[in-house]
């Protein structure tokens, strides 16, 4: 087989043009890659509060404790805390559980349980202050 001299031409044009056309990819390519350099941050350079705000922990309800009084619940995750609320008086757990979760008024609360408002301030006051004397484990503040 024998080579004409205009057959080597378009290959040494086609064999040109596929360099040039590798040579504008790669060059693209390397424009683009800057300009994502742009944009994107190393997890490196963030400060630890941003951080903390791209991280989700998973809460399965196996997790925490579940305290149920009148058609609601509360869940506690802290094991200390649960076990200092579990060792409350029932009425008591129930009006906290109301307050809390509910955010209903010492009037409101009274309605739902059958007490009066001052009776549920009382109860409250003296399960709250029970409650944080058994987490400080008596410390005086």
């Amino acid at each position: 087989m024998k080579v004409t001299p205009d057959d080597y031409g378009r290959r040494c044009q086609f064999d040109h043009f596929c360099k040039l056309v590798l040579y504008h990819e790669a060059v693209d390519y390397f424009r683009e890659r800057k300009r994502q350099r742009g944009w994107e941050t190393s997890f490196e350079t963030l400060p630890l509060s941003e951080l903390d705000t791209l991280c989700t922990i998973d809460q399965y309800p196996s997790d925490s404790f579940i305290f149920p009084a009148y058609g609601c619940e509360l869940q506690i995750s802290d094991g200390l805390v649960a076990a200092a609320f579990a060792s409350l008086p029932q009425p008591g757990q129930s009006i906290l559980i109301l307050h809390c979760v509910l955010k209903l008024t010492d009037g409101e609360i009274g309605a739902v349980v059958g007490m009066s408002r001052s009776a549920v301030q009382r109860h409250r006051t003296k399960t709250l202050e029970t409650m944080r004397t058994r987490l400080t484990g008596g410390i005086a503040e």
